[in-house]
């Protein structure tokens, strides 16, 4: 049961209420954003919770114990705050949302409701609707390594132990031309070898873009020319002169791990592990059986 302040309750046990939803979003980038459903905007802990902005509160699932709560909210891009390009840059993806049941005549008279994570966002011609994910999501997550023959370490982080700061995995340069917004001619990172960057990440560092990362797929180099293929299409789009900084990616297979980056002792993958046909061979005529390895 939840405990409500004092004067909270009073005011819900008179019948006469003057209560509204507040949501507050902090984004992976952009800063905080405060939404409602009442008619007016309302402002508290440094933030202006904006009117009519295309939130609607569906129902929350509640439940007892570790289960995982989930709620939602549901409306049309009405503000101008939301826009299509952060949802598809991944600006909320994972960022914090809290909910509170605010009294609009005096909004310090407020009970946290509801808080976590945004998870999945699925987006119409005109609308978009969110899915709130509770505290308790993680626990909902698989725990453990699977037994793969690639590595599921991600580079550089305290499992792979790269550092992905010298000079020999990271580079900085500028968007020569744009063919599209997957297609980038750039200079700045001529000295290395092609596909060298295959796999990895590009960080915007001015631009309309500043700020913000995607993944780069391709690396390839042709006379004076270096060309960058992205993973998915850059929002907003690149420009001439944008500046960048550009990570090195990983395959995640045995090989590269010892011949790009000298780091074996740390692979995390399991290359020998026998496959399914090995499993299910059976012995045939003229086959050789003496109890040895298969290799």
């Amino acid at each position: 049961m939840r405990n409500l302040p004092p004067t909270f309750a009073a005011q819900l046990e008179s019948g006469a209420t003057t209560h509204c939803r507040c949501w507050r979003i902090d984004r992976r980038f952009g800063g905080a954003l405060g939404f409602t459903d009442h008619d007016g905007d309302l402002s508290f802990e440094g933030v202006v919770f904006e009117a009519a902005a295309g939130f609607t509160a569906q129902d929350a699932e509640r439940s007892l114990g570790l289960a995982v709560d989930n709620s939602g909210a549901a409306g049309a891009l009405r503000s101008d705050k939301i826009t299509d390009e952060d949802i598809r840059a991944g600006a909320y993806d994972g960022a914090e949302i809290r909910q509170w049941i605010v009294d609009w005549s005096d909004p310090e008279n407020r009970v946290l409701t509801f808080r976590g994570e945004i998870g999945e966002i699925q987006r119409g011609e005109n609308a978009f609707e969110v899915e709130m994910r509770g505290l308790s999501e993680p626990l909902n997550r698989p725990i453990g390594r699977s037994y793969v023959h690639v590595c599921d370490a991600m580079l550089g982080d305290g499992l792979c132990g790269v550092d992905l700061s010298t000079a020999a995995f990271r580079g900085d340069g500028f968007v020569g031309s744009v063919e599209d917004r997957r297609t980038l001619t750039v200079s700045g990172i001529d000295g290395f070898d092609e596909a060298w960057f295959d796999d990895g990440l590009i960080r915007w560092t001015s631009g309309p873009a500043a700020g913000r990362a995607t993944g780069v797929e391709t690396h390839r180099t042709g006379g004076d020319q270096v060309v960058l293929g992205l993973k998915d299409p850059q929002t907003p789009s690149p420009e001439v002169g944008d500046a960048f900084e550009i990570l090195t990616g990983c395959d995640k297979r045995l090989e590269t791990c010892r011949d790009k980056f000298q780091n074996v002792p740390n692979f995390r993958g399991f290359p020998f592990t026998p496959g399914d046909s090995w499993v299910a061979t059976y012995p045939v005529e003229g086959g050789v059986y003496e109890g040895g390895s298969r290799g």
